[in-house]
């Protein structure tokens, strides 16, 4: 079964990482679609995002998952590429909110898709691609949070965090 995991990845933390280790047990092919424009100020450019999505898979040894970027609409994506299920991770209501939200919408223009959500583990709930930079913006110790090619890109660009 094909399944999409959308995102800005902005950048990936080991929250996405478990979801994404995660689906590859339960699913047969992943793919990994990074989105290029959001109502959200990117702290990365697209091209960065989605090498720190592969050099980060690599060094959690996490094979097999295709990485992708788009700048349409997730349905028009998946439609083009032939995907009717995308994953989304939920940590708290305001994910589920927001995410039920747009389940609604992606319904009103692609009935034939569908949302699969994977909470991630307990340890990983508050974890979030805000709260990693925030914490980098501050010198924090990044080092169970995020893959060390993260915090390479996050130190190297620290002095241009300025978004919070």
């Amino acid at each position: 079964m094909k399944v999409v995991y959308p995102g800005t990845f902005d950048p990936i933390t080991f929250g996405h990482i478990d979801i994404i280790r995660r689906s590859c047990e339960i699913f047969g092919e992943l793919r990994i679609a990074v989105v290029e424009k959001s109502s959200k100020e990117l702290l990365f450019s697209t091209e960065k995002r989605v090498e720190l999505v592969k050099r980060s898979l690599e060094e959690q040894n996490i094979n097999g998952v295709e990485v992708d970027s788009f700048d349409s609409l997730l349905v028009e994506y998946m439609k083009k590429n032939d995907f009717r299920i995308f994953l989304r991770g939920l940590r708290a209501n305001s994910d589920f909110e927001y995410e039920f939200q747009m389940q609604l919408m992606n319904r009103r223009f692609a009935p034939e898709i569908n949302g699969l959500y994977l909470m991630p583990s307990a340890n990983r709930m508050y974890l979030s691609s805000t709260l990693v930079c925030e914490i980098a913006m501050f010198g924090g110790d990044l080092t169970e949070l995020t893959s060390p090619c993260v915090i390479e890109a996050l130190e190297a660009h620290s002095g241009n965090i300025g978004r919070y």
